[in-house]
């Protein structure tokens, strides 16, 4: 018993490997992008993105608590609304965990290829007009192979690499706010009322938290969730996890736009305004500028570490999330299989690593790459709140370690929010990312047709509201306003308008579209809490 603990993820470890995750990229870029497409305001933008994804956290949280299971997000939705909706729920968050590695280790590289460096510069053949070259995909498949190895081997070493590269990524970006707060802040820059720190509008800061990589770079609460079945007493520490872990990354977030905003040169604000801030690597050219050349090697150095780290984070979130895909019926049973002396899913690990490949091929950047994983994430989060109220309805007596009264607010709210954002990701993403996740519908068929025994009745019935709501979607970024890529038959912001009202519907519909029964596997897993 003794030796099976030692395997086991502690607090500490579990909130250094959630902040392994959420520290990645995204602090690399989304500051940056965030000023060029809302100026000052995009402070704002991190701010609502945290309010949305710490709502939807939430939500996850409750159910974390009452199922403590290895890639238990692909999950959830099947223990309310059945196998369809389940795998609907679970390829599309799959799909983004997936991407999610690639799309840090082609962050590695495109940093790699800007060192300024005169012995760096056979780097710089690694990206080509924005994308990835061939020379550069050949080190991108090397980081995603190193970042499976390291999984590969146990949850022990993973845990004790996440834990020494998750201190560095902290402490470099707070030495960063305090370095460019010290050394070149400008409060001008902020503005002087509403239209100058507004400077193009309410609505781009809307877009800024969904195109910038802000909803994206919040995104890895999860990984506390997925990794459940492997924390000690995880009833607890689940809740005390993701908590932990998202108010720290909100705040480091927050304080790196303040910095990055009054670092700014004003002069270069007052000729080219806020759309011509145009860095390629944001925080160590502002570093260079301020003659801070010890930051700047710091910068690029961590432009390799966090990214790889969170790379190797997400190897353990996705191969979990796939194994846990495999034991619906729906796809191949050895995915699934652990590796017996680690308990690690390691045909998962490389399946992923396959598809991962093949995902860097076809999206060949990063921001290509990041507006796939938050259009499919935000997707597979609808489901979220609808299960946790529709689980209460259903299974009143089942375990809960963490049940807030608010619950009966946040879930709607939290719905709303989330289709808000998918639309913010903008036509066409919406279309396309709906598209990548209807490919999963065949090997579903495929499964269900041969080896079920299922009511197609009742199954549409328990998911027809998802499938509903995408087309809904779709439509509306269509004929939505023009800020958000649509054909502006709908302005802004009326067309939020209509989002929040049919959003709210289709919540109500879904809530109503619960099994009669909660599937039995929840109880089974539920039963663990009770027998502790």
């Amino acid at each position: 018993m003794e030796k099976l603990k030692q395997h086991k993820i502690t607090l500490f470890s579990g909130v250094m490997l959630a902040l392994n995750s959420l520290i990645g990229s995204g602090w690399l870029f989304g500051a940056g992008t965030a000023a060029k497409v809302a100026g000052p305001a995009a402070i704002i933008s991190w701010i609502i993105g945290a309010v949305i994804i710490i709502s939807i956290a939430l939500t996850y949280v409750e159910l974390g608590a009452m199922f403590p299971e290895s890639g238990g997000m692909s999950r959830y939705a099947q223990y309310s609304h059945g196998p369809l909706l389940g795998f609907i729920a679970a390829w599309a968050n799959w799909i983004s965990l997936i991407t999610l590695v690639p799309m840090e280790a082609v962050a590695s590289v495109q940093y790699m290829s800007s060192w300024p460096w005169s012995w760096a510069n056979w780097t710089h053949h690694f990206i080509s007009g924005g994308n990835i070259t061939f020379l550069g995909m050949l080190v991108v498949f090397l980081f995603m192979v190193i970042f499976t190895l390291i999984n590969f081997w146990s949850v022990k070493l993973m845990t004790r690499f996440t834990n020494l590269i998750s201190v560095f990524k902290i402490l470099l970006p707070t030495l960063t706010v305090i370095m460019l707060i010290v050394s070149g802040f400008h409060p001008i820059n902020f503005g002087h009322n509403v239209q100058t720190f507004m400077p193009y509008g309410s609505r781009s800061i809307f877009e800024a938290a969904a195109v910038s990589g802000i909803i994206m770079s919040y995104d890895a609460f999860q990984t506390i969730i997925n990794m459940g079945g492997e924390m000690v007493n995880p009833h607890k520490n689940i809740v005390r996890g993701v908590l932990i872990s998202m108010l720290i990354t909100a705040a480091i977030y927050i304080m790196l736009q303040v910095a990055f905003i009054g670092a700014i040169d004003p002069a270069s604000l007052a000729k080219n305004g806020w759309h011509g801030v145009n860095f390629a690597s944001p925080f160590a050219d502002i570093a260079i500028l301020l003659s801070l050349n010890w930051l700047a090697i710091l910068l690029y150095m961590d432009a390799f570490v966090s990214p790889f780290g969170t790379g190797v984070a997400f190897v353990a979130t996705a191969s979990r999330a796939l194994a846990a895909m495999t034991h619906t019926g729906h796809l191949p049973k050895w995915l699934g299989r652990l590796e017996r002396r680690y308990m690690i899913p390691r045909f998962a690990m490389v399946a992923d690593l396959i598809l991962a490949t093949i995902l860097v091929n076809v999206f060949r950047n990063w921001s290509l790459l990041a507006t796939v994983i938050t259009g499919s994430t935000l997707i597979a989060y609808l489901t979220g709140p609808v299960t946790v109220i529709s689980l209460r309805k259903m299974a009143p007596n089942l375990e809960r370690p963490f049940a807030p009264h608010y619950m009966k607010w946040l879930a709607p709210f939290a719905f709303v929010v989330t289709g808000l954002a998918i639309y913010w990701t903008m036509w066409p993403t919406t279309v396309q990312v709906i598209f990548v996740i209807a490919l999963g519908l065949p090997i579903y068929l495929y499964y269900e047709c041969r080896y079920q025994k299922t009511n197609w009745h009742q199954q549409l019935k328990n998911s027809a509201w998802l499938i509903c709501y995408m087309i809904f979607i779709s439509v509306i970024s269509y004929v939505g306003s023009e800020g958000f890529g649509g054909q502006n038959w709908v302005p802004y912001p009326f067309d939020f308008v209509i989002i929040i009202v049919v959003s709210l519907l289709f919540y109500f519909w879904a809530i109503h579209s619960r099994m009669p029964q909660v599937d039995p596997a929840a109880e089974k897993v539920n039963n663990r809490l009770k027998e502790k």
